[in-house]
């Protein structure tokens, strides 16, 4: 676990093995960025010069190492590119300009590791700035190395020094680290393999961490959920040897007056049901339970920050496998709303969960609901591998939801609800079909599908995160290859909101 603390003093002086500072690119040239100030005099001015004859151009994660032969104390400086200088009049805690810093923070601890000690003395002048520092750093300093037994993994930065002097960097500081251990905690659900992370297994890692956290947990296994009338969530899951679980977390700090509930889809596999999917589309389905874990790591955060607000997760756990037991296509599954859905696709399996857990979650009244999960493929064909989608029954709320996720750095982007669509799910023989046989807009229906089971006068909003909860390429910023914890700081984001 890499450990976080704060130096005020001169990083000149600053005892760790690596210091990293940061520089703006711009038509003049490199210059060093504010933190950066003491390490070029102590070069004697010539810090741009010597990056130039590196051809290091300052751009936004661009990684330089230098020693410094004597100096400074620290024996490497790694200087990290930010991209174009701010304009004059521009905020230091925008959201572009503190995203920026938390990518630079990521990528310079990520090139470091196995440095024991890192100090970061990037642009920390206010609160915001430290935390968005720290926050990057301790993201980048990240690997999964469970089940490899050579030791010749990525070896995370054991600690990491943010240079400020801000006031307030010390509670931001404390915010940051215990939203990294959140996003670190949901990556490293998404990233066990479904060998090891079956739906009972999910169920106990949040029996473990319940408590810890302080916050309550509720199992529902296969038999209180039949006996409830989950039919969503058992038809999904009865073709596995592994039988469904549903999770009911809850946060209830005195006074709170808000109440949250998020719910997450949890299919700890998806090999598509009857409904097959191709092998080469197959070998990621272990993050097919990403909104699940989002869930259970935001909630974990909300409650480590003692927020004023109530919180309530729903993770809906199946695995969808192909069996004689298996749901088929033309089934028809009585939700716990009490509406029933044919089945038309068995690869359409997330939605299906999801209404159960959306109708539970509607019984507690809350403010608002926001479900999770990685549900379709046009999300990426739509929006790409970095950017969710968000639709909502309320156009505000959705705006709401992209808002909150644009602070925290995590792209999304608001889609509409064309109500054309919502015929392509009729159904001859139940209230709905779980898709529109002609595929069109399938991100949008899906949607659609789910906005059904949302009672009257409950504000909600759907997030589709397909293509963000993973990163099949390269790591970038503070972002590894693999899970990514997408989603985890918007709820958290949006919980901080509610209980302001």
């Amino acid at each position: 676990m890499t450990t976080v603390r704060l130096n005020t003093t001169d990083p000149v002086s600053t005892d760790t093995d690596a210091l990293v500072v940061g520089v703006h690119s711009g038509s003049d040239g490199i210059r060093p960025a504010p933190g950066a100030e003491t390490i070029d005099r102590a070069l004697d001015g010539k810090l741009s010069d010597t990056l130039a004859s590196l051809g290091h151009k300052g751009s936004a994660g661009e990684i330089a190492k230098i020693p410094t032969f004597g100096a400074i104390s620290a024996p490497l400086l790694v200087v990290v590119g930010l991209g174009d200088a701010p304009a004059g009049d521009a905020s230091p805690d925008s959201d572009d300009a503190l995203e920026a810093l938390r990518r630079a923070a990521g990528a310079a601890t990520r090139a470091l590791s196995g440095k024991e000690r890192v100090a970061l003395s990037l642009p920390a002048a206010t609160a915001a700035q430290a935390g968005a520092v720290v926050l990057g750093g301790l993201l980048g300093a990240y690997d999964f190395d469970r089940y490899r037994t050579s030791g010749e993994g990525r070896r995370p930065v054991g600690e990491v020094t943010v240079v400020s002097s801000a006031e307030g960097a010390e509670e931001a500081l404390r915010q940051a680290e215990v939203v990294a251990e959140a996003v670190k905690f949901t990556r490293d659900l998404v990233n066990t393999p479904p060998s090891d992370l079956w739906p009972a297994r999910f169920a106990e890692i949040a029996e473990e961490t319940g408590p810890k956290a302080g916050f309550s947990v509720e199992v529902l296994d296969e038999e209180a959920l039949r006996d409830g009338g989950y039919g969503g969530i058992i038809g999904v899951g009865q073709g596995s040897a592994n039988p469904p679980r549903l999770i009911r977390l809850s946060y209830s700090p005195a006074g709170a007056s808000k109440t949250l509930a998020f719910v997450g889809k949890g299919i700890t596999f998806d090999s598509g049901g009857l409904s097959l999917k191709p092998s080469a589309s197959m070998d990621w389905m272990k993050a097919d339970m990403a909104g699940a874990a989002a869930v259970l790591g935001a909630v974990t955060a909300v409650a480590r920050l003692g927020l004023n607000v109530n919180v309530t997760g729903y993770l809906c756990l199946a695995e969808n496998m192909p069996s004689g037991n298996a749901q088929r296509p033309s089934d028809v599954l009585h939700t716990f709303s009490g509406k029933t859905v044919e089945v038309l696709d068995t690869d359409a399996e997330g939605r299906l969960v999801l209404v159960d857990g959306i109708a539970r979650a509607a019984q507690d009244e809350p403010d608002l609901i926001v479900d999770v999960a990685t549900l379709t493929g046009a999300q990426i064909v739509a929006l790409g591998w970095r950017v969710s989608g968000v639709m909502s029954n309320d156009d505000a709320v959705r705006d709401e939801v992209v808002a909150a996720a644009v602070r925290e750095g995590e792209g999304a982007w608001g889609m509409p609800l064309p109500e054309e669509l919502r015929k392509g799910l009729d159904s001859a023989v139940a209230d709905i079909a779980n898709i529109n046989p002609e595929r069109s807009g399938s991100m949008l229906a899906a949607a659609l599908f789910i906005r059904e089971f949302v009672p009257d006068g409950i504000r909600w909003a759907h997030i589709d995160m397909a293509g963000p909860a993973f990163n099949k390429g390269e790591p970038y910023g503070y972002t590894p290859k693999g899970g990514t914890g997408a989603i985890t700081r918007t709820l958290v984001g949006l919980a901080g909101r509610y209980a302001e």
